[in-house]
């Protein structure tokens, strides 16, 4: 199994699961920063706290977003400082679900805090939350619009949108299923360089998730669906699909999108909610080199979670030529509580941890996308193994009934077991040459460290 703990910078994973060693490992942390700062320099939430929020946080604790407090002002945070203190300790928050001691660490928008940053919160708490000099204030961030494209600042306004059906949502009752089937208005197939899903502001507290599939225009005028290829999946918390350079997914013409929309009410009524799909396009005439999909892939067996028990259930892949794995999240419910990735080897034996997620929340079903330069390289016949683990105990957190079977199903109380993966698909030429560049690119920094 490869190390990967050198390119760790923060923790996570078993120390989410004890917190009592959490408590130890902070003593140290809160000293070392203590010993640097000295006695007349304490943490204040100005100089200190103020930018951790602001680059970690309130993008989301703001007026008008889905977290339930805003967390802009001193006045604002202070009174929920013990409570930042245990979510930041344990690793809930920021929601970024991913264990540090295990598997691949160089992921995009990877939103863990450091232990500098979670011992300086935890210092700042266990001195009275001061506040300090109000000049030593971070001007504030001048948020965007909650309306708007989050890729809008990377890529400019969509090149193509495409939104469901209305729909009226109420403020109580059981889980809703909205699947609108509508035309993409596109004359030409394109490829796609990135995609986003963006629900109505009100309407994001109550869409569990989008799926958007794709469907085709026969010759004899009928639907027919292209396998189990996705667009994207939409969960709270998840940024969207950037295509990586050198692949390509493929916007067909005279296609339709059948929108699979998860609702749950939460106490606030939505009128004429409309989830949206956008679409940031390569130029015309633009030819990848590879193949990209997203495709979901499910375990084996049924799950048949008995009250006050746990299950493990495995799924198993393999292509019959060279894949690049370029992102992974598992999808379960509220008695799923861990999920990982690996490659099983055929030819050496050799089976290797890519990913680990050890606390799982479904509340923040996210896409881990790996660096390119190091995301998952899989010769022909290599096989994938997705392996998620269930708890319908008292000691899940997240459980709202343990003495109660619980079963494969849709809603939220039910259970799933498959993961969304991001495929590129390679040749055997492609393949080799990735290998060599990584290979020449691990010499490279090697030289340099020992010259």
């Amino acid at each position: 199994m490869r190390d990967m703990n050198s390119h760790s910078r923060r923790p996570r994973g078993f120390w989410a699961l004890v917190p009592g060693l959490v408590a130890v490992a902070l003593m140290g942390f809160q000293g070392e920063a203590f010993s640097q700062q000295g006695a007349d320099d304490a943490v204040t939430f100005t100089r200190d706290i103020a930018p951790l929020l602001q680059e970690n946080c309130q993008a989301c604790h703001q007026p008008g977003q889905i977290a339930p407090m805003s967390l802009m002002t001193y006045e604002e945070v202070r009174p929920w400082a013990p409570i930042i203190r245990e979510k930041v300790v344990t690793q809930e928050m920021p929601p970024y679900h991913y264990d540090t001691n295990i598997g691949i660490q160089e992921l995009i928008e990877d939103k863990r805090l450091s232990e500098r940053e979670i011992a300086t919160i935890a210092a700042w708490v266990d001195s009275g939350a001061p506040q300090g000099d109000p000049a030593d204030m971070p001007p504030p961030v001048e948020w965007p619009d909650p309306s708007e494209w989050l890729f809008a600042e990377q890529f400019g306004q969509p090149d193509l949108i495409v939104p469901s059906k209305p729909i009226n949502i109420p403020a109580a009752g059981q889980d809703l299923w909205w699947e609108p089937l509508v035309e993409i208005p596109i004359a030409e197939d394109r490829y796609i360089k990135a995609i986003e899903v963006k629900p109505s502001v009100p309407g994001r507290r109550v869409i569990h998730h989008a799926n958007t599939s794709l469907y085709l225009e026969t010759d004899d005028g009928s639907l027919e669906s292209v396998g189990r290829s996705r667009f994207t999946e939409y969960a709270s918390g998840k940024l969207g699909e950037i295509i990586p350079e050198g692949a390509g997914r493929i916007l067909p013409a005279n296609s339709f999108i059948r929108w699979s929309i998860h609702i749950f009410p939460n106490g606030e009524a939505v009128e004429n909610e409309v989830t949206e799909l956008g679409f940031w396009l390569h130029p015309k005439g633009y030819e990848p080199e590879f193949e990209q999909d997203l495709a979901s892939y499910r375990m084996v067996g049924d799950l048949d979670i008995p009250p006050n028990g746990t299950q493990m259930v495995q799924g198993f892949h393999s292509w019959d030529h060279p894949v690049r794995l370029d992102s992974f999240q598992p999808h379960g419910h509220l008695r799923l509580t861990a999920a990982s990735l690996e490659v099983f080897y055929p030819e050496t034996g050799e089976r290797e941890t890519m990913s680990l997620i050890s606390n799982w929340n479904a509340e923040w079903q996210l896409s881990h996308i790996y660096e390119q330069d190091v995301a998952p390289l899989l010769p022909a016949g290599a096989v994938m193994v997705v392996t998620q683990w269930y708890d319908n105990t008292a000691d899940n957190p997240h459980n709202p009934d343990p003495d109660v079977w619980v079963y494969r199903g849709s809603r939220t109380g039910d259970e799933m077991s498959h993961a969304w993966i991001a495929v590129t698909h390679l040749d055997q030429d492609g393949y080799e040459r990735i290998k060599a560049e990584r290979e020449e690119a691990k010499t490279v920094v090697a030289g340099d460290s020992g010259g």
